[in-house]
């Protein structure tokens, strides 16, 4: 009760500068929410340094409004395609729904492993769409809008393999100035430049982080002489090896790539 009091005072004061808390607090939760693969309400409580009742009402009220949604399977919170609307960004990004993702749900029917396209976002990838709420092999179910690091993700290490040679300079200078423990990787550039001449030879990559269960494939998707996004397969290490579902799944991934970028093309957006 005291919160709430606290929050209308703060809106009620039209002399005062200070920040509403209540918004603050749900923007936070957003963050949260966009940083992780879903998350308890534990988990927001600790991290928006919240009592565990407000955090609550906090998830439930972006729930109400549309931008989340408690999944019954493992009662984690994760953000909806509503969010989309929060970002101008979005609003060039329409073939993601009218091209992509019609596309890797019918590619999904026939691999059943988890499918995913991602672009770059700042200094992160950005996955745009998912097939993990259709596939019954998906370990983990990530929805459009999570971040995964570029040198950390099969997906960031094609973009940086078949980007440009000034946008890859640009980029990796970021990365390797950065603190986030994910892209200290860019420090290495004799690592770097082996990831990325592999990746270039192979036409593909495979990222694989052995304290998880899942690895993850990725192939370019290119559109007018450029890389537009990668396309993403994960599946689970004990049930092949990398070579396995490299031998079997690239060609599925590399044909359904070249499908989306021909349509991107003739996308009357981007003609």
């Amino acid at each position: 009760m005291a919160d709430d009091l606290d929050d209308l005072a703060d809106g009620d004061d039209a002399d005062s500068v200070r920040p509403i808390r209540a918004l603050m607090r749900g923007l936070d939760t957003l963050q949260e929410l966009n940083r992780h693969n879903g998350a308890t309400v534990t988990d927001i409580a600790k991290a928006v340094k919240l009592p565990r009742t407000t955090a609550y009402r906090v998830l439930e009220t972006l729930c109400v409004a549309g931008y989340a949604l408690r999944d019954p399977s493992d009662d984690r919170y994760r953000l909806t395609l509503k969010v989309r609307a929060l970002s101008d960004g979005y609003d060039d990004e329409a073939w993601v729904h009218d091209i992509a993702k019609p596309m890797i749900t019918k590619l999904g029917k026939e691999v059943v492993w988890p499918l995913a396209v991602s672009t770059l976002h700042g200094t992160t990838m950005l996955v745009r769409e998912t097939t993990d709420k259709d596939s019954p092999l998906a370990l983990e179910r990530y929805s459009a809008g999570v971040r995964v690091p570029v040198l950390g993700s099969s997906s960031g290490r094609v973009h940086l393999a078949f980007c440009s040679e000034e946008q890859r300079s640009t980029l990796l200078d970021v990365l390797a100035r950065s603190e986030r423990p994910e892209d200290k990787i860019a420090r290495d550039k004799i690592l770097v430049s082996r990831i990325i001449s592999d990746v270039r030879k192979n036409g593909w990559a495979l990222f694989d982080n052995p304290s998880m269960a899942e690895l993850n494939l990725a192939v370019p998707v290119f559109a007018k002489g450029r890389v537009l996004a990668g396309l993403v397969m994960r599946f689970i290490r004990s049930a092949m090896t990398p070579d396995q579902a490299v031998e079997k799944y690239v060609p599925f991934l590399k044909r359904t790539a070249d499908e989306i970028g021909k349509a991107f093309e003739a996308y009357p957006q981007h003609q």
